[in-house]
């Protein structure tokens, strides 16, 4: 039986390189389908894997409707068994209605893959209706890991090298490395800010202690403070919302 799948995880934990290798798979044994993104990071129209991989894929626009478009494609001859979604938490909810209808009336296969929460620890709507609509929903096992070596579950925007937790839901960025973050992109533009995302423990979110602050507490700028006591709330923040 056909079935809605929603595969989770925080950033970089291997979504995409599992939508990838899903879709090589199915490939492979002869099923045909058609895979979707929306806001990339390596652009428009791609599907890639922060190990190198890519593949062209369709991308989603707010105005996309799925039913419609595998319908035309079934009646202009093409066989769609089964449909691959990335980045599936920028998705409208009547996307992911849309989606259930292919796997309900058509027998179509959709496997969606994206983040449940923002940097604000809120649902995206698109997650939201995937928690609520899918067949079945699965954590990846690999899990991302926090500057302290704890596993991650947060995703924290990270604005020019500062933990921010107020702005627009979606700005897209890419996930910046414990040393060196913003570098590369900061040499590209001298005055845009540079926005990253850092994957932390709960513990480190709520007291805003992103791998940049942690270094800067430290007593020695090339080592992080891995013990916990040594991260205090800061006295100006506010109280997460």
């Amino acid at each position: 039986m056909a079935e809605l799948v929603f595969f989770t995880g925080t950033m970089d934990c291997g979504k995409s390189t599992l939508a990838l290798q899903m879709d090589h798979t199915h490939h492979q044994r002869g099923r045909r389908g058609l895979l979707f993104t929306q806001h990339d990071r390596s652009g428009a129209a791609v599907l890639s894997s922060r190990l190198g991989l890519t593949k062209d894929a369709l991308e989603v626009g707010d105005d996309l409707d799925f039913w419609e478009l595998v319908v035309e494609q079934r009646t202009n001859g093409r066989a769609i068994d089964y449909v691959i979604c990335d980045e599936a938490q920028f998705y409208r909810p009547e996307q992911v209605e849309q989606l259930a209808r292919l796997v309900d009336e058509m027998g179509i296969d959709v496997y969606a893959f994206g983040i449940t929460a923002d940097f604000r620890t809120e649902l995206f709507p698109g997650s939201r209706r995937l928690i609520e609509l899918a067949d079945r929903t699965e954590q990846l096992q690999v899990r991302a890991l926090c500057w302290c070596g704890k596993p991650a579950t947060v995703n924290a925007r990270v604005v020019d090298g500062t933990m921010v937790i107020e702005g627009e839901q979606v700005v897209v960025g890419d996930v910046g490395g414990a040393e060196g973050e913003g570098e590369e992109a900061a040499a590209s533009s001298d005055h845009a800010p540079v926005v990253e995302y850092e994957v932390l423990c709960r513990r480190h979110y709520m007291r805003r202690m992103n791998s940049a602050a942690a270094r800067s507490a430290s007593t020695s700028p090339e080592l992080l403070p891995f013990d916990l006591d040594l991260c205090p709330l800061p006295a100006a923040a506010e109280p997460l919302r």
